[in-house]
């Protein structure tokens, strides 16, 4: 059996094997309040087999929300809601984990309460659009965070993941890539400050951390695993010296305890994405770039070469709910219905076929 088809110990919670559903985005918390419903509930549940997995982006404050019918988890409400999924996923005898994703400046008013705007370290847009009900719109210039807003958005995060044990999640992720608040922070064009929260690359590195720090002291390390994108441009962002910075982040990260660092890898980042690997003491989960082409069987040959301790898998997860099972065949895979990715009900959301 190849290796990452055996069973795994992720400090201390036992995975089924080594492959990860990755977070994606659907857009479907339709429940009041940004809640999830049943229909998210079997989504989950459905792709118990993973060995672990990680949820769609979940805002851990009302301005923390980019898009529209994300979930939250700042609620009783949301903590209950998302009760039903963790639930359905562990009588499946998965594992799962609350991604916690604040947009920062990728967002839009027409999807906060009136008279709230995006926030970001810099007064800085990002250039392009968003998509909001009203259709695509062009990214606002942010609200810049102060010193006191900081530290209250850093507590949102704790306390979003006392939300995330509270509802059954067995950890959550802090979502740090794909151009989001945290990677905004660490990037050199979207983050000018020049107070302890910029400039250097100790200031840019420091919201990060003191995330990660925040959040591991409230749920325990071992519940806590943080996602990082070195080198990807999304959200308009530009990391001007990412090898320095990232290193130095993973450095900082290390005697924290994380449960795991989880890389999207960039477009030819592969020498520093081994690098962090070498830099981190714990579970290493990498999402390898493989061009326009989704995640596939191949990808299993980075665990037994070294290169990573689990892999985790995006495109292929929307269209194969019983993915591990499709890997450990060699196929054959459902090629996902794109156009049904985001929003809608349950066509190209529950309604994909198992090989049984």
């Amino acid at each position: 059996m190849n290796s990452a088809l055996a069973p795994y110990d992720l400090a201390g919670i036992p995975l089924a094997n080594r492959i990860v559903m990755a977070p994606m985005t659907r857009s479907r918390a339709y429940g009041p309040g940004a809640t999830p419903t049943g229909l998210n509930a079997t989504y989950y549940a459905q792709r118990a087999t993973a060995g672990l997995i990680v949820t769609e982006g979940t805002q851990p404050s009302v301005v923390g929300q980019g898009y529209p019918d994300t979930p939250g988890l700042h609620t009783a409400e949301q903590v209950a809601a998302w009760r039903a999924v963790t639930d359905g996923v562990h009588a499946e005898g998965g594992r799962i984990f609350a991604q916690l994703m604040h947009v920062g400046r990728i967002g839009d008013p027409d999807l906060l309460p009136d008279g709230m705007i995006p926030v970001g370290p810099s007064a800085v847009a990002a250039a392009g659009e968003i998509y909001t009900h009203s259709g695509k719109k062009p990214h606002v210039t942010p609200h810049v965070l102060t010193e006191e807003e900081i530290a209250d958005t850093i507590a949102d995060f704790a306390d979003a993941a006392a939300n995330a044990i509270e509802a059954g999640f067995d950890g959550v992720e802090i979502h740090g890539a794909n151009g989001y608040l945290v990677q905004q922070f660490l990037a050199t064009n979207a983050n000018v400050r020049q107070d302890g929260w910029g400039g250097s690359i100790a200031g840019r590195t420091r919201f990060a951390v003191e995330v990660a720090r925040a959040v591991s002291s409230r749920i325990g390390a071992e519940r806590t695993g943080i996602r990082l994108s070195p080198g990807g441009v999304l959200g308009d962002i530009q990391e001007d010296d990412r090898e320095v910075t990232y290193l130095s982040l993973i450095e900082q990260l290390a005697p924290l305890g994380l449960a795991y660092v989880h890389v999207m890898e960039a477009p030819g980042q592969r020498d520093l994405v081994l690098r962090m690997r070498e830099a981190w003491p714990n579970t290493f989960i990498l999402n390898p770039f493989t061009g326009s082409e989704p995640t596939g069987p191949d990808a299993l040959s980075l665990v037994e070469e070294g290169t990573a301790d689990l892999i985790s898998y995006g495109a292929l997860y929307i269209a194969n709910p019983d993915l591990p099972d499709r890997l450990h065949k060699g196929g054959p895979f459902n090629a996902p219905d794109m156009s049904k990715a985001f929003g809608g009900d349950h066509q190209g959301y529950t309604d994909y076929a198992t090989l049984a």
